[in-house]
């Protein structure tokens, strides 16, 4: 009799705890700030600023070449532009690979039909890789989902839940130093 009430209470406590065990393995998304997708950065000595004169002269790139000819507007709109570190691999949070993760941003579409965007770029500010050149691209997440996202507005801003990755996306707008397959892309109205 004893052992058949200790058999029922270990059956009662397992009733209580499973579904408390199955809520927390049902992981809940990460709730992503663009902030977290920048890793930190080394601390380097300053160097002391040199003051520049008004007529110092054509800008120079970083590495010492003078700066390209400005593009007349037909060559700007279907020319790569240059983001800041383009020339190496994105720094990217390498923990961040595989999480299930939830964040905001703005929607810039690749590939829609009619109305319906199956891949986009998800960017922090309204006009980012359109108006103005783009930004880092650990600041930029290639979002592919499979069902659809219909367009209502172009500037509306969007929460996007899913799994990213730290995958380079190379795309004729921008580079994109993350990549993430959408569950869901809820439309936040104002």
């Amino acid at each position: 009799m004893k052992n058949d009430f200790s058999t029922r209470a270990i059956l009662s406590l397992l009733v209580i705890l499973l579904p408390l065990g199955a809520s927390h393995s049902a992981e809940s998304p990460l709730d992503l700030k663009w902030a977290q997708l920048m890793p930190p950065k080394p601390a380097v000595p300053a160097a002391p600023a040199t003051p520049k004169s008004f007529l110092s002269g054509m800008p120079k790139a970083d590495d010492g070449t003078p700066a390209p000819p400005p593009l007349t507007d037909a060559k700007f709109m279907s020319m790569k532009r240059r983001q800041p570190g383009g020339d190496a691999p994105p720094a990217v949070v390498a923990e961040l690979n595989g999480k299930r993760v939830s964040i905001g941003g703005y929607v810039v579409p690749l590939d829609f039909e009619s109305t319906s965007i199956k891949e986009f770029l998800l960017v922090p500010f309204v006009g980012a890789c359109i108006h103005v050149p783009p930004p880092p691209a650990n600041q930029i997440i290639y979002v592919k989902i499979e069902k659809g996202l219909e367009v209502t507005g172009q500037f509306d801003p969007v929460n996007v839940t899913g799994t990213l990755k730290t995958e380079t996306a190379f795309t004729g707008i921008a580079d994109a130093g993350y990549s993430l397959n959408a569950e869901t892309v809820e439309i936040l109205k104002p």
